[in-house]
C-alpha cells in the first residue's frame, strides 16, 4: 500500500498562514488511518520538523486497522510503543496493556519510552482526558486524540474518571473539544485542527510551532457545532471542567 508523498496533490492549494499549520483539511489523506489522519499528521511534521520519529499508541488495535502510526511506522521509518487492552494486541508489535491514569506513567518507564517523542495518538473511549492529564515527564510534541462530538463547544465536559472504563458504545464516552482545548493550553499545547469526518483533535506543543503562529478560534477549528445540551447518559453524570 503506498505512502503519502508530496507531489501526490494531497498539498495542492496550501495556505502558507500560521507558518503553513492552516487549512490542514487540505492534507487530509489515509493510508491506515481512519479519515484523513496520515496526511495531516505527515503535513505537520513537514512543518514542525520530527524529534526522535518515535510514537505511542493506545489503543492501537492490531497496530495497523485504523492506525494513526501504521504509515509513519511502515513507510517513514518511525519507531514506538503500541498498546491495547483487548485481545487484539499480539504482544509482539502491540503490547497488551489496559491503560490509565494510574499506570500510564510506569507503562512509559516499563517500555522504555523517551521523555520527548514525537507523536502521542489516544483512542481509548473513555478515560482519554484524565489519560492525558495524568501524564507527566514526557512530552509528546504532537498529540492526537478522539473528542465527543455530541456536546456544543461551550461545554467543557469528560466522563467521571472510573480506572476500569471500557465503552459500552453509547454516548458516554470521552471528553468534550473544549475540555481537551483548555487541558491542552494548561500543558503548553495549541489546537490546530480536527478531522472534517472524525472526532479526532490535533495538537502541537506550543514551543514545537512556527514562529507566530495563533491558535485559531475553536469553532474554526471543527465542523462539529450542532449540539446545544450536553448528551444523555442514563442516570450517569459528566464532570463540568
Amino acid at each position: 500500500m503506498p505512502g503519502i508523498h508530496e507531489g501526490s496533490g494531497l498539498c495542492e492549494g496550501r495556505d502558507e498562514g500560521r507558518g503553513g499549520l492552516e487549512s490542514l483539511g487540505t492534507y487530509e489523506a489515509s493510508v491506515y488511518s481512519q479519515c484523513g489522519e496520515d496526511g495531516v499528521l505527515q503535513r505537520i511534521f513537514e512543518v514542525i520538523g520530527a524529534h526522535n520519529r518515535r510514537f505511542v499508541e493506545f489503543g492501537a488495535w492490531d497496530g495497523q486497522h485504523l492506525s494513526n502510526t501504521a504509515n509513519l511506522r511502515l513507510q517513514h521509518g518511525w519507531t514506538g510503543l503500541l498498546m491495547e487492552g483487548s485481545d487484539r494486541a499480539d504482544g509482539v508489535l502491540v503490547q497488551q496493556e489496559f491503560v490509565n491514569a494510574e499506570n500510564v506513567n510506569r507503562l512509559f518507564a516499563k517500555y522504555a519510552v523517551p521523555p520527548v517523542f514525537d507523536l502521542l495518538s489516544i483512542d481509548i473511549d473513555g478515560n482519554d482526558y484524565w489519560v492525558w492529564k495524568a501524564i507527566e515527564d514526557y512530552t509528546p510534541r504532537v498529540v492526537v486524540m478522539e473528542y465527543n462530538i455530541f456536546f456544543g463547544l461551550h461545554h467543557a465536559c469528560t466522563i467521571r474518571y472510573d480506572a476500569d472504563h471500557v465503552w459500552d458504545e453509547t454516548l458516554y464516552h470521552g471528553a468534550s473539544l473544549l475540555a481537551l482545548r483548555n487541558l491542552g493550553r494548561e500543558k503548553g499545547y495549541s489546537l490546530v485542527h480536527t478531522d472534517s469526518w472524525a472526532p479526532n483533535a490535533f495538537f502541537v506543543l506550543e514551543s514545537a510551532l512556527p514562529a507566530g503562529y495563533e491558535e485559531p478560534p475553536i469553532e474554526h477549528v471543527t465542523p462539529w457545532n450542532a449540539f446545544d445540551e450536553m448528551p444523555p447518559v442514563e442516570g450517569r453524570e459528566w464532570v463540568r471542567l
